[in-house]
Order: structure tokens, then C-alpha cells, then sequence
């Protein structure tokens, strides 16, 4: 009985012991990826675009932080621009003004670029290596064959320019400010006469607020691609939606003393049989025309055709 039982419990010792009723045990193994950093290649689409404009080192720290929170501001109103046009589309009161009825594709498209686009080889400067400066009212000039993708800062800049939170401020208003008080829409319109931004397509098609709105009315093709409709849009749609939420401060333009004797001097430089009726014709363009801002000074700058233009 005794053997019996032993024989029993070396069975069992041997059943447990044994590998083949034992639970199988899941194997573990570790796999070490070596994951390897390589630098952008050449045949990468986008390599080598450039997100920022470039400050030269000629501007010294302050000039070069207040051109920098300049052209900041001249984004955060070309953004804003296109975000409104492809919200409301040509259906906006805002874009008729500007742009009658003309496709909404263009100026979605100018602001585009300036926000989105590559700014490579965009640079401001600060050394006015073309003595521009030293004129009277020049705050500021595109080189143009010198340098077709500078611009330069003048030091009169700096005195006159106002910050994007001051919209609609010191008395001013769309209809009778100068698009130049404001950092963003004066970088906005030196921006457009480089030729990577505006391809020699976007020019002054129009001088001014009147002008620009006769523009839109008549030749809304050109509109799109005027480079003060565009500021002008930028500055209103910001004005109303964000500045001054659903007010704004669109303004109502008034004829100054210069613009009726603007007027005036075309009457008198045509013919006495012309006479009456040029007046009938030139005073209802010019009673649209801006006046000038009392807190911004006349200032200039030169066309791509070399033609100075002083506001």
C-alpha cells in the first residue's frame, strides 16, 4: 500500500513538472527602431520658402520692432479681408463699395498672397541708400529699379504712423483719412508695389477715396486690382467687424478748400464753350474726393513707371 502510494505521488510530481502541461508562456520580443532625422531635401515642395519678411540690419532695434509690429497689423488686416470676402462674398455693402460687382477671385487672391505667400527676398531697410529720404514728406519709398523687392523706412515714419488698435481714432474715418496714417494699410500699399506681390498687375488706378469709389462703379475690373480699393477694403472691413463692431467709421467725405480749387483750375483750363459744362462733370467726381488728414503731412513715394506721387 505504501509503495502504491509513493508511486501515486511521483506521478503527480512528475505531471506538474512536466513542460508539456504547463501553461504556454508568451514570448516578449523587443524590437529597437532607429529612426533617422534627415534635413529637408531639394525635392521637397515648399523647401526654402520664407514666412517672414526680412528686417535689414540697418534698421536699429527700435526701428526694426516697430517696422516688424507693422507689418504684423498690415497681416492681421489683409486675413481679415479675405476672411470677410469669403464669408459674405460680393453680396458684402462693404465689397461693392470697393470692388462694384466685379468676381470676388482677385482681391481674395492679392490678400492671399501678402498673408500666405513667400517672402522670400522681401526686405525693408533703414540706410536710405537712395537719399530718398532727405526730401520733404518722405516717409518712405520702394526702390524700384534699384531694387525691385526693397523698401525703405524714412525716419518721418516712425513720428506719424499709428498703431492698428488706434483705428478710427484722432478724428480720422475712411472717407477722409489718408490710408498712410495707419502702419497696416501704409506697409499694405508698399507691399503692393513689389513685383513678387502685386506682378506689376496692382497699381494706383486710382488716386483716392472719390476716385476709387467712381472705380468701382465704372470699371470694376480694375478695381480689384487697385492698389488703394484694396487698402481701403482692408481698412472699412476691419473698422466694422472688428474695431468698432457694426459701426465702424466709414465717414462721409466733405470737399476741402484745395480740391474745389483743384476743381476750379481744370474749369478754367478748357475752353469758355466747355467751361459750363466741365464744371457740371468734374464737380460731382470731386465732391467724393478725401480731404487730408491734419494730423498726417503730405508724404511721397515713386511708381513703378518712376513717377513720384506725393498724398
Amino acid at each position: 500500500m505504501a509503495f502504491f502510494q509513493s508511486a501515486v505521488l511521483l506521478f503527480a510530481a512528475s505531471a506538474v513538472a512536466s513542460p508539456a502541461l504547463l501553461p504556454r508562456q508568451a514570448s516578449t520580443v523587443t524590437v529597437t527602431e532607429v529612426a533617422s532625422a534627415s534635413a529637408p531635401t531639394a525635392t521637397e515642395w515648399n523647401f526654402g520658402a520664407v514666412q517672414e519678411i526680412t528686417i535689414h540690419s540697418s534698421c536699429n532695434a527700435t526701428e526694426a520692432a516697430q517696422i516688424k509690429r507693422g507689418l504684423g497689423e498690415t497681416l492681421t488686416i489683409v486675413r481679415h479681408a479675405r476672411d470677410h470676402i469669403l464669408r459674405w462674398g460680393n453680396s458684402s455693402e462693404i465689397y461693392q463699395k470697393y470692388f462694384g460687382n466685379a468676381s470676388t477671385d482677385e482681391p481674395i487672391g492679392w490678400y492671399t498672397k501678402i498673408a500666405d505667400g513667400d517672402k522670400a527676398g522681401v526686405l525693408f531697410r533703414c540706410d536710405n541708400p537712395d537719399g530718398n529720404c532727405g526730401q520733404e514728406g518722405w516717409a518712405g519709398h520702394w526702390r524700384g529699379e534699384n531694387a525691385t523687392s526693397e523698401t525703405v523706412i524714412c525716419p518721418l515714419a516712425y513720428e506719424v504712423r499709428k498703431p492698428l488698435e488706434a483705428l478710427c481714432g484722432f478724428g480720422w474715418d475712411v472717407a477722409n483719412g489718408k490710408t498712410n496714417f495707419y502702419w497696416a494699410s501704409d506697409l499694405l500699399h508698399r507691399l503692393l508695389h513689389i513685383p513678387k506681390v502685386g506682378e506689376g498687375i496692382v497699381e494706383h488706378y486710382a488716386e483716392d477715396y472719390a476716385s476709387a469709389i467712381e472705380l468701382a462703379k465704372t470699371e470694376s475690373d480694375l478695381s480689384v486690382r487697385d492698389s488703394v480699393a484694396l487698402q481701403l477694403f482692408a481698412l472699412e472691413t476691419y473698422a466694422y467687424d472688428v474695431a468698432i463692431p457694426g459701426e465702424g467709421c466709414a465717414g462721409k467725405w466733405t470737399a476741402t478748400s484745395s480740391d474745389i480749387a483743384s476743381a476750379t483750375s481744370a474749369a478754367a483750363s478748357l475752353s469758355s464753350a466747355d467751361a459750363a459744362s466741365a464744371t457740371e462733370t468734374v464737380s460731382p467726381t470731386l465732391s467724393e474726393k478725401p480731404s487730408a488728414t491734419s494730423a498726417a503731412p503730405a508724404e511721397c513715394h515713386t511708381h513703378a513707371d518712376g513717377v513720384v506721387h506725393c498724398s
